[in-house]
């Protein structure tokens, strides 16, 4: 992995403090801020369970048109989720739950992977308990593996989501974070991403 143009300060409560503090009041975070809270109407207030096919497809729908998770068959997915019957899984906080919707048959002999997808659709669900995968956020833990030795993983044991909430619980611990939960961990990791780790929009995006 190649380091990032910038020495990224090491983690510490003051710096969680301040990126909390952007993702809340910061002007070019005012988009994401403003979706967050409308997904958080979504999934806790309209539509909390998963037993009604058109309220799963007006959740996958709407997040795969805020995270442009490129999903082309909403349809596929929606079905796929009310079939595994999702509610008491997730509120047990069963980390399996991620790797079962994560494969959709999206046409007869068609399976696509829809990793990072699953892990948001689950956190929207559960914050506290389902971190979310995306690339900014393994880029970051990446660099802090190289740069701090802070846990031993490769780079693709973060496609395993046991293993991903692990790395990011042993993270939370190595630099005394504990006082701050999951979902503001998530929202630290995925600032520091998205400043020291760009993404090149001149190349072919991939799903992740």
């Amino acid at each position: 992995m190649k380091n990032a143009e910038k020495e990224i300060p090491r983690p510490s409560i003051k710096q969680v403090e301040k990126y909390l503090r952007d993702w809340d009041k910061a002007d070019d975070m005012q988009n994401y801020y403003l979706q967050e809270k409308a997904l958080d109407k979504l999934f806790k207030d309209f539509c909390p369970e998963n037993k009604d096919l058109s309220e799963i497809l007006l959740k996958v729908a709407t997040l795969n048109d805020f995270y442009s998770t490129n999903i082309y068959s909403v349809n596929s997915v929606a079905k796929h989720i009310l079939s595994l019957n999702i509610d008491k899984r997730l509120n047990k906080a069963d980390m399996t739950l991620v790797s079962d919707l994560q494969k959709v048959t999206v046409k007869e002999g068609v399976v696509k992977n829809f990793y990072s997808f699953a892990t948001k659709y689950c956190s929207h669900h559960s914050p506290l308990e389902y971190p979310i995968y995306d690339i900014y956020v393994e880029k970051v833990l990446c660099y802090f593996r190289d740069h701090h030795e802070f846990f031993t993983f490769k780079k693709k044991d973060l496609k395993n989501y046991e293993m991903f909430k692990k790395v990011i619980v042993e993270f939370r611990k190595y630099y005394r974070l504990e006082k701050f939960d999951l979902k503001e961990i998530d929202k630290y990791l995925w600032q520091l991403g998205k400043k020291y780790f760009p993404k090149d929009y001149s190349k072919k995006s991939k799903n992740e």
